[in-house]
């Protein structure tokens, strides 16, 4: 036996009120706004990127980024011809936040994907609420080898995936780099979270079969994210006065941390410092500020990030500079495009705005066979005629593997005597 909702109900008592004139009025109208909301479900994607907290000198461009791809996008049309909405979550840099703005996200909003988040540890502590509600999740940055050793145990199934590769690549990077500068001993000092600890995994296990010693290996300095001074961690990382000291962090507190290690006349001395990519920031030799003579404190560090050298990267930095006054991406910027982008196509080819549908098609979009396409108005134009596409991004060229990683080269990037960060060679990287 069927019983009567709450709705029906409802409906039931209030028609016997108004009269069967009323009743009819009314029953249009519920008709006519569930006609309404089922028109007008358009594709919904999110982005959780850090707006405040340690990574908030990146977090700003990147959501100018993926905002600028969903306006561009709605120029050309929208997706399954209705216009993407886009829901920003700022993630704080927290994980706790992080996981909070998933939750809305996914179970709220009820979005398709979600671009983000940027730091690992916040994209480990939203990654389980996404792929419970059939959410894709796709970083922009977050490197941590943590996302493919799950990956491969299956407990994502699928909806995980980044356009930036993994730390297992960028470990290899920096390994070469030491090797290249002739560094024997190398000491790390690291953020105790999954991408610190992830990279100075990597960068030990390439570094010591190229001839080198990680002097700290037994017992690397790692600091905690929440940290505002740093004396003993850097007296650590520098003891035994090795070639160069890895640091693997981000703007707001590596910045402090190489503010320490001057006051501690610990540079300029013997020891070089390198810098992981979560250091490449435009401003990076500000913040850590000049010396006593006037010179920026930060000249002559070199660091690793990824490169950016898609078939869409010139399009993608001159709409960039166009919608907001001439301002410069930052290092991920074009990593989240890409990620919204393949969002968008995926939806489009799967005629469908459900997260489930969107990742079963977005290896499809992004990776061989079919046209290769940079313009993204253009990729949606040629699914819409029933062609298959390869989308070639602003990032790399997007070929998602089996764990929904993709590869690519590492840009080798210094601070000049200005101030200014300058990239000055790339290194080419096979992969772990």
């Amino acid at each position: 036996m069927n019983h009567p909702n709450r709705t029906q109900l409802q409906f039931t008592k209030v028609a016997k009120l108004l009269g069967c004139g009323g009743a009819i009025t009314l029953l249009l109208l519920v008709a006519a706004c569930q006609n309404t909301t089922s028109s007008g479900s358009g594709l919904k994607i999110g982005t959780l990127l850090p707006i405040t907290g340690d990574l908030s000198q990146f977090g700003a461009s990147m959501q100018d980024s993926a905002s600028l791809l969903v306006k561009t996008v709605n120029q050309c049309g929208g997706v399954l011809g209705q216009p993407v909405q886009l829901i920003s979550e700022n993630d704080q840099t927290n994980p706790a936040a992080g996981a909070a703005a998933m939750t809305k996200l996914a179970e709220v909003d009820r979005v398709g994907g979600v671009v983000g988040a940027a730091g690992s540890g916040v994209s480990s502590a939203a990654v389980d609420i996404a792929v419970r509600n059939q959410v894709v999740q796709i970083s922009p940055s977050s490197t941590s080898p943590v996302f493919t050793e799950r990956a491969k145990k299956g407990d994502f199934r699928g909806f995980w995936f980044r356009t930036a590769p993994p730390d297992s690549f960028q470990g290899e990077a920096l390994a070469k780099l030491a090797q290249a500068r002739g560094f024997k001993t190398v000491s790390v000092l690291a953020l105790n979270n999954d991408y610190g600890r992830g990279l100075v995994n990597s960068f030990t296990s390439a570094f010591t079969p190229l001839g080198g010693k990680v002097l700290n290996q037994a017992k690397p300095t790692y600091y905690p994210p929440d940290a505002s001074s740093f004396e003993s961690e850097v007296a650590a990382a520098f003891q035994g006065n090795p070639d160069a000291v890895l640091l693997v962090a981000y703007p707001e507190t590596g910045s402090l941390i190489l503010k320490a290690a001057y006051q501690q006349g610990l540079l300029g001395k013997k020891t070089q410092i390198m810098l992981s990519d979560g250091m490449k920031d435009l401003k990076i030799a500000e913040l850590v500020g000049k010396n006593s003579q006037g010179r920026y404190i930060a000249t002559g560090m070199i660091g690793t990030a990824a490169s950016s050298g898609g078939a869409a990267l010139k399009q993608f930095n001159d709409r960039y500079k166009t919608a907001y006054n001439n301002r410069q991406p930052v290092v991920y910027g074009p990593n989240s495009w890409d990620a919204a982008a393949v969002l968008v196509l995926a939806a489009e080819a799967a005629k469908s705005t459900s997260g489930a549908a969107i990742k079963n098609k977005i290896r499809e979009v992004a990776n061989p066979p079919g046209q290769n396409v940079s313009d993204v108005c253009q990729a949606l134009s040629l699914i819409r005629q029933g062609k298959e596409i390869n989308y070639q991004g602003a990032s790399g060229n997007l070929d998602f593997d089996s764990q929904g990683d993709v590869t690519g080269n590492y840009d080798i990037w210094t601070i000049d005597k200005n101030g200014q960060l300058k990239v000055i060679n790339t290194i080419s990287v096979r992969g772990s």
